[in-house]
């Protein structure tokens, strides 16, 4: 039998599972604010996997995630240690904002300092007591506030053992993706942690679609590191396409905006994916695909600003020889990381 996990000042006996409280700050009114931690520790060993979500204060799926997978029956035959956060980022969640109080995005804080701001206070802690106690993470994301996203799985190029749990995971779409610094993903590499990084739905709302592929991944992927049986997991519904590259297009002129593809679209170049109009429908300016692709997110909103970005579409990848591959891999390494969607703007 496994040792008591540790965390915080807390002792998880195997076997058990409990809800800790982590000290984060007090706020000017006195209120006591937490990081709260639900730990599951196996009676047989294993490996220690994290599900973090709602790291932006506005990503709110990702709570609802770890709510059903907390409650799923495959997590009660539990070998090894489920560690789950559901918010991260309790000031934002509060506030229905992406942001720290400090208008600090705590995904580019890390690894952050104890005794550093609000920020980097908060990922000092979540980095220590939470991901250095795990061998492998899944952090939980959504698009901003009047976006959407496709579910998707966000990879670290170059890392065959993030592949392999990414095909395992099963979201419709995997990407490769460049570690942002500062990001979670990031500090978690250097500390020997790889981390899935899981897209999927709108900010501030909740998309079935996205919650059921969420947990059927994460559950996958604890089967794939033998940490509970088959018995109880989603089966594979299809191979998930994987992308190399992505990009956003961008609109044409300002105006209302006429979407004609959604999130999951197979387009080709030079499709038409909207529609720009004045406000009196004299002047329509089409909006067109650059590359084939899938179409991976898209605004929600009709009312567009020129410049705005409109429709993510990622390419997926081709076949490479071998003598090509390492050239490949060199260029997607130094490729530009990935924007966040309220950053892109």
């Amino acid at each position: 039998m496994p040792a008591p996990f540790q965390i915080g000042d807390a002792e998880i006996a195997p076997g058990t599972r409990q809800t800790v409280e982590l000290p984060v700050s007090v706020l000017s009114d006195h209120t006591p604010v937490t990081l709260s931690a639900h730990v599951i520790h196996g009676r047989k060993p294993g490996p220690a996997m994290f599900v973090s979500a709602a790291i932006h204060g506005d990503e709110v799926i990702g709570a609802e995630i770890v709510r059903r997978l907390l409650r799923a029956a495959p997590v009660a035959r539990l070998s090894g240690t489920l560690v789950t956060v559901p918010i991260v980022n309790s000031f934002g969640f509060l506030n229905q904002s992406r942001y720290l109080p400090d208008r600090r995005d705590l995904n580019r804080c890390f690894p952050g300092s104890a005794e550093g701001s609000l920020a980097g206070r908060l990922a000092d802690l979540f980095l220590t007591e939470v991901v250095r106690r795990c061998d492998v993470g899944i952090d939980l994301h959504s698009a901003a506030v009047g976006r959407t996203n496709l579910p998707q799985i966000r990879l670290t190029p170059g890392n065959a053992r993030l592949r392999r749990l990414g095909d395992a995971f099963a979201a419709p779409v995997s990407l490769l993706s460049k570690v942002r610094d500062g990001s979670l993903r990031g500090a978690a590499e250097e500390a020997g942690v790889d981390v899935l990084l899981y897209e999927a739905g709108e900010g501030l709302r909740f998309d079935e679609f996205a919650a059921r592929a969420g947990v059927a991944g994460i559950l996958r992927v604890m089967h794939a590191l033998n940490m509970i049986g088959p018995r109880g997991v989603p089966r594979m519904r299809a191979q998930p396409v994987f992308c190399e590259r992505s990009g956003w297009v961008r609109a044409p002129s300002g105006g209302l905006l006429r979407t004609l593809k959604a999130s999951g679209d197979y387009v080709e170049e030079g499709a038409v994916l909207g529609v720009v109009s004045d406000p009196f429908g004299d002047v329509d300016h089409e909006v067109t695909a650059q590359s084939d692709g899938v179409v991976i997110g898209r605004t929600n909103l009709p009312v567009v600003n020129e410049g705005d970005a409109l429709f993510h579409i990622a390419q997926p990848a081709r076949e490479v020889a071998p003598e090509a591959a390492e050239r490949e891999l060199a260029h997607l390494l130094d490729a530009p990381a990935l924007f966040d969607e309220d950053e892109i703007i």
